[in-house]
């Protein structure tokens, strides 16, 4: 169930005594960011500020994620599960989100490969405006559009060929260098990977 301020109340708040986890997810990455506690005050104060917002059991009050760091987490969506008993909360993260500095509270575990994806385009849109010689991605964005554009060409040509001839070791190398230079393209044209996943999703439910 998607939540809102109009079935809030629906939850079942009675079996950990007024209180639900929780469970934060990066709304681009799809990575696990943090767990908390929701009463329904930092639920509704969640919803109308559109700020993530907990109930802190050691300090005993609201706290809003971010509310001394600065590393605050924007509302996409929360939902409940199917027994209205722990809530699933999509928020874009301004930072890092745990308290150690780090991304995510389960830092040590491996990511999966669509999280792989998008931390990576995080690199390549952080290299944009870099120094030419501090890397490969970013001397590419000073070629200009027209030139990654070219590269994207070469690239599924080399793709394409790849796969015509059966290699798929070749086919697996041309296709990382495809999509490599096909999301600098769309940083380039200041556009992601998720403008594109949109247009999928729409084609997909029509």
């Amino acid at each position: 169930m998607i939540i809102s301020d109009k079935n809030l109340e629906q939850l079942a708040w009675d079996k950990m005594s007024g209180l639900l986890p929780a469970i934060v997810q990066d709304a681009t990455s799809g990575k696990v960011l943090m767990q908390g506690f929701m009463n329904q005050d930092a639920l509704a104060t969640t919803l109308s500020s559109g700020k993530v917002t907990f109930f802190s059991r050691s300090k005993n009050r609201l706290w809003q994620k971010g509310e001394t760091s600065g590393n605050t987490l924007d509302l996409v969506e929360i939902s409940s599960d199917c027994d209205q008993d722990s809530l699933l909360v999509l928020a874009h993260p301004n930072g890092p989100t745990c308290h150690t500095g780090t991304e995510s509270c389960w830092f040590d575990s491996a990511a999966s490969d669509f999280t792989f994806l998008a931390d990576l385009e995080r690199v390549l849109a952080a290299r944009k405006n870099a120094d030419p010689d501090s890397s490969y991605t970013a001397k590419l964005y000073q070629t200009g559009i027209k030139r990654i554009a070219q590269k994207v060409g070469e690239e599924g040509v080399e793709t394409a060929l790849a796969a015509t001839v059966r290699d798929t070791e070749e086919l697996k190398n041309e296709a990382a260098d495809l999509l490599y230079h096909l999301t600098v393209l769309l940083q380039a044209s200041n556009l992601s990977l998720s403008d594109v996943i949109a247009v999928l999703k729409a084609r997909h439910q029509g």
